[in-house]
């Protein structure tokens, strides 16, 4: 039996004339960290966008666990609370605290008790180093505390992967590093994760494998050091010779 969370076969995506993908086909397996990166407009977060059914694909199949999902109706709810998915701008209600946010889908959605979710919620705060903020509202917290109840409100719901959407690109470097010790602590818990970065450095440190995207598809991946030390194909050394990062 195959280990794969995510498996992606042959997807194409257009956007009109506009081809993003042409024949992706890519997997994820349980307790596995995948990093992608590429350049602008390879596809990154639409990939992602695919795979939690906020974008219609043209052809291909995506399975979860090894079924075939289908994108529609009332499966599309359930398929969300199995894909967790964390934005760029964080999407928390500004007029309910943090505590709220978080409980919100496993009350209204998974129909869980109201005082065991808040419960679970607090612990989770806690190991995020965010359990005096659960009173706060998001006004009041900074880019990266932010972020770090977004990752916590996308873990209550137990999802069998969590997509994370360029969750570092608006923090400025002392936040980045805050959300990126969350993030290498789930992978180290065995968290099964699918991010987009533009960060080369949280690229190399979050990783258990790296997939570079252009083309329509993937250009190249491997282990991080294999692919940052000596990348195989001409086009992932040109995109890496434009970023400095730190080993």
């Amino acid at each position: 039996m195959s280990d794969n969370v995510i498996e992606i076969r042959h997807l194409k995506k257009a956007f009109g004339d506009n081809v993003i993908f042409s024949d992706l086909s890519l997997s994820v397996q349980k307790g596995e960290t995948v990093v992608v990166i590429g350049p602008s407009g390879c596809g990154k977060s639409t990939l992602l966008r695919c795979l939690n059914g906020l974008e219609p694909i043209q052809d291909g199949t995506i399975y979860l666990n090894g079924k075939p999902i289908e994108f529609g109706g009332k499966s599309l709810v359930k398929i969300r609370q199995r894909i967790g998915m964390v934005f760029q701008n964080y999407d928390l209600f500004p007029n309910m605290t943090v505590l709220q946010n978080i409980i919100l889908s496993p009350v209204k959605v998974q129909k869980r008790n109201r005082s065991e979710a808040a419960e679970e919620a607090l612990q989770l705060l806690e190991k995020v180093g965010l359990r005096d903020k659960a009173d706060s509202y998001p006004a009041q917290l900074s880019g990266g505390q932010k972020q770090r109840a977004a990752i916590v409100r996308s873990l209550i719901i137990h999802p069998d992967i969590i997509l994370l959407d360029e969750i570092t690109a608006a923090l400025d470097p002392e936040m980045v590093h805050e959300v990126l010790k969350v993030v290498l602590e789930l992978a180290k818990n065995g968290t099964t994760m699918l991010i987009v970065t533009h960060e080369m450095s949280f690229a190399r440190a979050a990783a258990d494998r790296i997939i570079f995207l252009d083309g329509g598809g993937i250009a190249e991946e491997g282990k991080p050091d294999d692919f940052f030390r000596s990348p195989k194909t001409e086009r992932a050394k040109r995109f890496l010779s434009t970023f400095t990062y730190t080993e």
